[in-house]
């Protein structure tokens, strides 16, 4: 799919431009970015950004040995791929085909299966159709409560720490309705007037902290680690991407069960949110051209998860390092959201730091919900003139925090991977027919205008 996409953003596909040809890009490029990395990114940038470089460490690739010097230095660049070029390239390619049926065939449908349509013919008004659009909603529910329950825990502990609430599942569930009040206000406010405002607002809270963390941190260390790591990742890109364990089942080797665990349930992930962000990213493209979404969301995306990884998760496995906290002996005994929040207690003006981080967690789950309900919305409508209707999309960021939090009361995150992974499974079909009818498309149409003129001409 990256490599599919690459080829798209280079080849005379990317000249296309979303809208007609004076049409001037409908947001401002930061306001544009912002957007997109929101919605894109959610709450667990800031669950994992901080803590997932340890779980490497205990657990490295390769059949490295556990907590030795050579699996540190893996643990800081696998964060870098599994949330870099390859999860935004899956983001992008649903948002080409979407983006040029609403804004260059000026089709008023915003739906995943008529997006489908130059591939699936007729099929695409009957039960294919449906099907299509029935998992595409299926999969954002299921995944979207993974990034819920990622939440819940971090503001939970936060609040715990700041004025002593109870860190209990009662809390959580206050915690997850409070913030469906925030991104189901947003949705109903609209594309100008909330989700774009809270995408602001996220995306400068979100530079201040990683600004302040650089500044009074170990900067030295944090900027070596980073660059360290990204050329690492560039070295490695393709090893890392295919390497599946293959002697490890004849008994050759320990097996580590590191593929499946890590760069495949991401992948799952990332497959599970793409069309839902795909549809948003187009629904926010009006004007750019297809080079601009393409390079936009793969650069921005990637961009973005560096800062997050190599400010957050650099600092917190320097204290680890270096011994001025048990990073790891904290999120073995006490659990993620108590070492997330430990980490951030070693900074100066910790307790400054820790609100600015707990309102982010808020904000960040917000801006994604409330472009989710803003996309189902869009989908359920038979027509979207403008925008879905509002009491549309306030039903939908009312559904998409009611049925993870059941489901969090059944089972826990666990419960919720599993049906992620699971909504994601027909997802892994469906993305490949969207780069393909994006193609037909492009391809269709060229042809019409040669015609065109050719006839003129005549």
């Amino acid at each position: 799919m990256l490599m599919f996409l690459l080829f798209v953003g280079v080849s005379r596909y990317g000249d296309i431009k979303l809208g007609d040809v004076d049409t001037k890009p409908e947001f401002k490029t930061s306001s544009w970015a912002a957007m997109l990395f929101t919605s894109g990114i959610g709450t667990g940038i800031l669950y994992w950004g901080v803590i997932e470089w340890a779980y490497y460490y205990q657990g490295p690739p390769f059949g490295l040995e556990p907590g030795s010097k050579e699996a540190i230095q893996w643990a800081s660049t696998y964060g870098f791929f599994h949330w870099g070029p390859i999860a935004w390239a899956m983001f992008a390619i649903p948002a080409l085909p979407i983006g040029y049926m609403f804004f260059v065939r000026k089709t008023n449908v915003f739906k995943i299966s008529e997006a489908c349509r130059p591939v699936l013919g007729k099929h695409t008004d009957g039960f294919l159709g449906r099907l299509v659009d029935i998992l595409f909603m299926f999969g954002l529910l299921g995944g979207g409560g993974t990034g819920l329950a990622l939440s819940a825990p971090i503001i939970s502990e936060g609040l715990n720490h700041l004025v002593g609430l109870p860190n209990n599942i009662m809390t959580k569930s206050i915690i997850l309705f409070g913030c469906t009040l925030i991104f189901g206000l947003s949705a109903y406010s609209g594309l100008q007037k909330g989700i774009r405002v809270l995408s602001d607002i996220n995306l400068w809270l979100a530079f201040a902290l990683l600004i302040f963390i650089f500044s009074v941190g170990p900067t030295t260390f944090m900027t070596e680690s980073t660059v360290t790591s990204l050329g690492r990742m560039m070295d490695n890109f393709f090893s890392m991407s295919t390497w599946a364990e293959p002697f490890n089942d004849l008994g050759l080797f320990e097996r580590s069960g590191f593929p499946e665990g890590w760069t495949v349930f991401y992948w799952a992930w990332w497959i599970v949110y793409a069309p839902f962000v795909g549809l948003f990213i187009a629904r926010i493209s009006k004007g750019r051209t297809i080079r601009q979404v393409v390079f936009g969301t793969v650069l921005f995306g990637s961009l973005g998860t560096v800062l997050f990884f190599g400010i957050l998760g650099n600092y917190s496995m320097y204290l680890e390092l270096s011994g001025q906290y048990p990073v790891i002996e904290t999120l073995n005994n006490q659990g993620a959201p108590a070492a997330i929040i430990g980490t951030l207690t070693q900074l100066p003006l910790s307790t400054f730091a820790i609100i600015v981080f707990v309102v982010l967690a808020i904000i960040f789950l917000s801006t994604t919900y409330d472009s989710g309900s803003y996309v189902i919305a869009s989908v359920v409508q038979k027509h979207v003139e403008g925008e879905p209707l509002r009491w549309n999309r306030l039903f939908w960021a009312l559904a998409l925090s009611v049925l993870p939090m059941i489901f969090m009361y059944l089972g826990g995150l666990k419960t919720l991977q599993t049906i992620s992974i699971i909504g994601g499974f027909p997802l892994l079909v469906i993305l490949p027919i969207l780069g393909w009818s994006f193609i037909k498309m492009a391809n269709e149409d060229k042809e019409k205008r040669l015609k065109k003129k050719k006839d003129e001409a005549a």
